[in-house]
């Protein structure tokens, strides 16, 4: 899976100064972002982010890097697997 960053600001046509298109730039300055990651913080369609995304890498604003596995949006997840360990083994020792 590929996560995108923003290496530098854009300056964005009049017609592209949407306050979703804010949002997912500053997500995207702020660290490497999956495309589904990005269009749930923008609330833009799948295709405009992939089309915006497009556009931005090959004006050379956007660095690019390729994950093995996907990233979750959520803080939660390990917290998420330590509960489940512990509950599952708190029932052995009763």
């Amino acid at each position: 899976m590929k996560e995108y960053r923003l290496a530098s600001w854009p300056e964005l046509p009049a017609n592209s100064g949407r306050t979703a298109h804010r949002r997912l730039l500053s997500a995207m300055s702020q660290r490497h972002q999956s495309i589904a990651q990005l269009v749930e913080c923008s609330g833009l369609k799948r295709t405009e982010v992939m089309t915006l995304v497009e556009r931005l890498e090959m004006s050379g604003h956007v660095t690019s890097r390729e994950v093995d596995e996907p990233t979750s949006t959520s803080g939660w997840r390990p917290l998420g697997g330590w509960l489940r360990r512990a509950f599952d083994g708190a029932g052995e020792g009763h």
